[in-house]
């Protein structure tokens, strides 16, 4: 898999932009603030209809402009796609492929596959069970879109039934039960596909993280689900029994308190919980070593590589990490920001695609 062109308007601080990057290592550098994540996030919003900074589309439309677009041509093991996503202030953005609007956003995903590693992603480690359970996800959704749109009908129940709790003077019981009902076959699937990412996942980050540390350290990944399956077969009705053991709870809370909604990811190094007591150089190896087992997953089941987005990254890594980002990177088009270009050459880059970023413009040199 690989970009082939990419054209912005109107997007962050670009007017227009037109990039024709190679299918191998493509080096942004500029200064700070200079727009170089900007690229980098319009690929991810193609990738996954979101962008990876913020929950508002109108923020990346360029301040007075009425609409941005991002357009995204893409070489796949099943032909070329183009995706085009238009963004505008305050309505809802509108992506197409190949010309052809989609009904559902959920249509978007394994078009264009990404895994991206970022400054921030060390959220990922340090802030709570919702981001590892987001990061799951969507890496869940990138290999089977069916998983995004079980999810989409789990949080529509949820809230659903959360609505009734919220009213306990007037609490229809069968209605609650049917809601009951249906979280706990939703949510059973979304444990088992989460149960299954996460024991692929931790047989490889495990290994990443033992060479990127040179054996110094051993990284255990654990899925910590609130409801604990006894097994497959039967944690639907699991499921529906804990919810029927915490109604009462519940309606005094106004809240559901068990199910996949509630669940996290362990993570310890060398037995030491490091979302909690790691070092920020631990924490950072952790991140890197999921990312780099989510980019394995998703090369051997697409049987295509995902395209590398690396955001400013070489400069918080050891020579040894810059190393082994790019030996996982050798089969995958990367696009890679940063603000000296020395950080990447004395890397033992040898070939690469450079581009200034300066003034609202991308130059090839």
């Amino acid at each position: 898999m690989r970009v082939t062109g990419l054209r912005l308007v109107n997007f962050r601080n670009y007017p227009s932009l037109s990039l024709r990057p190679d299918a191998g290592l493509c080096v942004l550098t500029g200064e700070n603030a200079a727009g170089k994540t900007n690229v980098l996030e319009s690929l991810f919003l193609c990738s996954l209809g979101r962008s990876h900074r913020t929950i508002r589309d109108g923020e990346m439309v360029r301040a007075g402009e009425l609409f941005a677009s991002v357009a995204v041509d893409v070489d796949t093991r099943g032909g070329p796609r183009r995706i085009e996503c238009k963004l505008f202030p305050n309505e809802r953005k509108k992506i197409t492929i190949d010309g052809a609007p989609l009904s559902r956003s959920g249509e978007l995903l394994g078009c264009l596959n990404v895994v991206m590693f970022a400054p921030e992603d060390l959220s990922l480690v340090k802030d709570g069970p919702g981001e590892r359970r987001r990061f799951l996800d969507m890496a869940i959704s990138q290999l089977r879109p069916s998983y995004y749109y079980t999810l989409q009908q789990y949080n529509t129940a949820l809230k659903q039934r959360n609505a009734l709790l919220k009213d306990p003077d007037g609490l229809d019981y069968d209605a609650l039960e049917s809601w009951d009902e249906q979280l706990a076959v939703l949510g059973a699937s979304i444990i088992l596909n989460r149960m299954e990412l996460v024991d692929r996942l931790g047989e490889i980050a495990t290994e990443q993280h033992e060479t990127l540390s040179d054996g110094a350290e051993t990284l255990k990944v654990e899925y910590e689900p609130n409801v604990a399956p006894q097994s497959s077969s039967d944690l639907a009705k699991t499921l529906r029994l804990a919810l029927s053991d915490t109604a009462e709870r519940d309606v005094y809370r106004g809240s559901t308190s068990v199910g996949p909604h509630r669940d996290d990811l362990g993570l310890r190094v060398s037995g030491t919980d490091v979302r909690v007591y790691g070092s920020q150089g631990q924490q950072r190896t952790t991140v890197l070593s999921l990312k780099l087992a989510q980019l394995e997953i998703l090369r051997a089941e697409k049987e295509d590589s995902p395209i590398l987005l690396l955001d400013d990254v070489f400069s918080e890594l050891d020579r040894n990490r810059q190393k082994m980002l790019l030996i996982a990177a050798q089969d995958c088009q990367t696009f890679l920001s940063c603000t000296h270009l020395e950080e990447v050459a004395a890397a033992g880059v040898q070939q690469m695609q450079v581009y200034q970023v300066a003034n609202r413009r991308v130059t090839e040199l």
